[in-house]
């Protein structure tokens, strides 16, 4: 039996040949992406449940936020009212550098500020089982001369200037945003912070050198802050600029360019006020704090990122490092709780500097979350995204209806050549220990369908349970798309 996303794939291949557009030479390789079991992975029962009792579609729009301090990574959806309200927070098991913005290419952080996530930036195909293109650097990035690519979110938790899960997160975070796509939504918000942005937080790292950065960025976590609506951002004389609109005079829209000088703008008087009645709030506390004498945060000197605890607390001689909960609250505490997916057989936490600066085995846990049925897919190679490479199903699809997207910061994949040696991948993530040797054509052909990782959310039920109905297809009110969510055609020729 064809499974919905298959047909989805050939509605939507059918439509971009009554358009016009010369699917030649790629009808195979759509239909084999489209028939990808990692990146088809249905949405698990226990999130339809949470989109059921929360008021939210299953094709609404999504928003992430991520904090590094504490090791978490947020779902936001839009429900019914138009407004986003969290679905879900998972822990991080791995991120890379230190707190603070990424500046050059190979300087090990991982990036902070605002990003757009398009159907191109993401890699069904990807070397860490899914993952997800941040989109660094930006316009912002760009103005100031930062550089770096393939900046990444992904699983198999090891980092290297990115954002690490486990695979059955990624696999969960993958199908929320392809559901998003189906939705309508041309791109999904990717806001990275150093810490959730309170006055305790702020006053803690009140003399690091990116505390101007950070104030910035700020302003756009104060704006969905107080709206729950996803901030529009804009860039101008090396500036981030939130929800910006056209002034009353103007004859039409600002036009920003993030080195050039801000064109004439106002920010609308209702969400002004809200915005600076809770900055007032965080100054007042922010003071209050300091007065006191809240300490200052030490420099953890060479300590490289950070875990969450959940993950910390099973592999042995580990650190939570530069992340929140570790070890003044006590590993021990959260050693018990069930791990939210599968640490892989070697991973190299963060530690103190004096540790021994080798990978740690990581114990196994008590209940592993894994089927010990499943065989983890063959590692693949990941390149640098060229007009002739095929990137995936929905950067593919991309590619051909126009949609946007940095090259330099897009990914796309080929499948690994037969190699005689263990290699390491070819990206900025490169693993900190070399995969196993890459299996021969004939095993990745009969590996064609491999197994999958149950689901993080549920991995006692399984997504074919009649009990778990997904919600109703209806639109999200405030939140349509421009073209029918029911009109695969007309959806993806109007996302140009």
């Amino acid at each position: 039996m064809i499974n919905r996303s298959l047909v989805r794939a050939l509605f939507v291949s059918a439509a971009l040949a009554v358009v016009g557009v010369s699917l030649a030479g790629c009808d195979t390789d759509d239909v084999s992406l489209a028939a990808n079991t990692k990146a088809n992975q249905p949405v698990p029962p226990k999130l339809l449940a949470a989109m059921v009792e929360k008021d939210m579609d299953l094709q609404s729009p999504i928003l992430i936020r991520l904090f590094k301090q504490e090791a978490e990574l947020e779902i936001w959806k839009q429900d019914r009212s138009g407004k986003f309200a969290l679905l879900k927070t998972y822990p991080i098991c791995r991120w890379s550098g230190d707190l603070g913005p990424k500046v050059r290419e190979g300087d090990r952080q991982a990036p902070e500020g605002f990003y757009e996530i398009t159907p191109a930036q993401m890699n069904p195909r990807s070397a860490y089982y899914l993952s997800f293109n941040t989109g660094f650097p930006n316009a912002y990035d760009r103005a100031l001369g930062r550089t770096g690519s393939e900046l990444m979110v992904h699983g198999d938790c090891s980092s290297r200037g990115c954002y690490a899960m486990t695979d059955e997160q990624i696999a969960e975070i993958y199908a929320l945003g392809r559901e998003s796509f189906f939705g309508g939504q041309k791109a999904f918000q990717f806001g990275a912070f150093p810490f959730r942005m309170t006055p305790v937080n702020m006053a803690k790292h009140r003399n690091n050198p990116n505390m101007a950065f950070w104030k910035m960025i700020k302003e756009g976590y104060d704006h969905f802050e107080v709206t729950r609506q996803q901030p529009k951002v804009d860039f101008c004389e090396k500036h981030y600029v939130f929800d910006a609109a056209k002034a009353p005079d103007a004859k039409r829209d600002p036009v920003f360019e993030a080195s050039a000088k801000c064109p004439p703008y106002v920010i609308p008087d209702e969400l002004a006020s809200l915005v600076r009645d809770k900055q007032a709030r965080d100054d007042a506390e922010y003071a209050k704090l300091v007065a006191k004498g809240t300490p200052v945060a030490k420099l953890n000197t060479g300590i490289d990122g950070g875990m969450n605890s959940i993950f910390a607390s099973h592999v042995p001689g580990a650190s939570t490092g530069l992340s929140e909960g570790g070890e003044d609250q006590g590993l021990s505490l959260v050693a018990n709780q069930r791990l939210p997916g599968t640490i892989p057989e070697t991973v190299n936490p963060p530690h103190a500097p004096e540790a021994n600066d080798q990978p740690v085995v990581a114990a196994a846990p008590a209940a592993p979350v894994s089927s010990p049925a499943a065989a983890a897919p063959a590692p693949t190679r990941v390149a640098s995204a060229s007009a002739t490479q095929s990137d995936g199903f929905f950067s593919s699809l991309a590619h051909k209806m126009g949609l946007g997207g940095t090259a330099a910061d897009t990914t796309a994949t080929t499948p690994s050549p037969p190699a005689p040696a263990p290699a390491k991948p070819k990206t900025a993530e490169a693993k900190s220990k070399a995969k196993p040797a890459e299996k021969t054509a004939e095993d990745k052909q009969a590996a064609n369908r491999p197994a999958l990782k149950p689901s993080v959310a549920d991995n006692s039920q399984s997504a074919s349970d009649p009990s778990a109905t997904p919600p109703k297809d209806s639109i999200v009110a405030g939140a349509q798309p421009i073209v029918s969510s029911n009109s695969f055609d007309s959806r993806f020729s109007a996302m140009k």
